[in-house]
């Protein structure tokens, strides 16, 4: 369990920030969430085997208090039987005392190597934990700048391609108004002669007819 708890740990911590560096430069986010999702699975089973050490720890402790119960209980029996002088009882009930002391010492061991496996266990789960964190916040740093690279990448092309453009399309409307402006202006200017004309002809005739 150790070795593939190690394994696991090592995968997901070695070369940390030289991986993020290579992702950025490459940019591939779709892999690196892959790699993520990869990472949480493997969490998972380690924490599946963390549940079964914790069941494995209970149930040594469950034999030893088992085991030692009867060792002692056999143990006041074959008091009893010395007592009573009744040598056979005391033999069987002495021998089922070793039997069962033997048994309850041996849960306790395993009982004790149990418990210290599952302290380096659990932090080594919390260390994993702890990396697995840090590569979620690495990534939402990651997307934060791509987002921001798009954005970039997106304004740039908006003014290139939408603002510059423009530029010329005003001139044109310019020159368009220029020209507008020209047209209304000469027809202003037509009628305004034409009628100045037609009151000097009529001013010129009335003179010529009265003199």
């Amino acid at each position: 369990m150790t070795n593939i708890f190690t394994r696991i740990k090592d995968s997901i911590s070695a070369d940390l920030h030289d991986m993020m560096d290579r992702k950025e430069q490459e940019n591939p986010m779709a892999s690196l969430n892959q790699y993520l999702r990869q990472s949480e699975q493997e969490k998972e089973k380690v924490k599946r085997l963390l549940d079964r050490q914790y069941r494995l720890k209970d149930e040594f402790t469950r034999e030893y208090h088992r085991a030692q119960d009867l060792a002692n209980k056999r143990y006041r029996q074959a008091t009893v039987a010395e007592r009573a002088e009744e040598v056979e009882l005391q033999e069987f009930a002495m021998k089922e005392h070793e039997e069962y002391q033997a048994r309850a010492d041996r849960m306790k061991a395993s009982r004790e190597e149990a418990a210290e496996q599952l302290e380096q266990l659990e932090q080594k789960y919390e260390d994993m934990k702890h990396k697995l964190k840090d590569m979620h916040l690495r990534r939402m740093e990651l997307m934060g700048r791509e987002n921001v690279a798009r954005a970039n990448h997106q304004i740039t092309r908006v003014v290139e391609e939408v603002l510059d453009k423009p530029f010329s399309k005003f001139a044109e409307m310019e020159q368009y108004i220029e020209g507008l402006e020209y047209k209304v202006n000469n027809a202003y200017y037509s009628s305004t002669f034409d009628s100045k004309m037609a009151r000097v002809e009529r001013e010129l005739k009335e003179k010529e007819r009265t003199s």
